[in-house]
């Protein structure tokens, strides 16, 4: 069976953070978002899944707030990740 894989997607740094809690779910993301600051990453994404939004709206709470990224968004075609442009 042939699996459509978004090339967009495919070349991006990812994280997972299914399974996270909101109160745990900022320290892989920090570190992440950290990381590939250092490696100079202009765009990475986080995989938080669709659910009730709690991960998401945790995210997004803390991506206003850090210094490193310029924008953040839904990605279009799965709104269960999010598009993170770094400074």
């Amino acid at each position: 069976m042939y699996k459509n894989i978004d090339p967009f997607l495919v070349i991006l740094p990812k994280l997972d953070v299914h399974g996270y809690t909101e109160d745990t779910v900022m320290v892989p993301v920090n570190e992440f978002i950290n990381d590939n600051y250092k490696l100079n990453h202009k765009k990475i994404y986080v995989i938080h899944g669709n659910g009730e939004h709690i991960l998401k709206n945790k995210i997004h709470r803390e991506l206003k707030r850090n210094k490193l990224v310029k924008k953040y968004y839904l990605y279009n075609f799965n709104v269960g990740c999010t598009i993170i442009e770094l400074n």
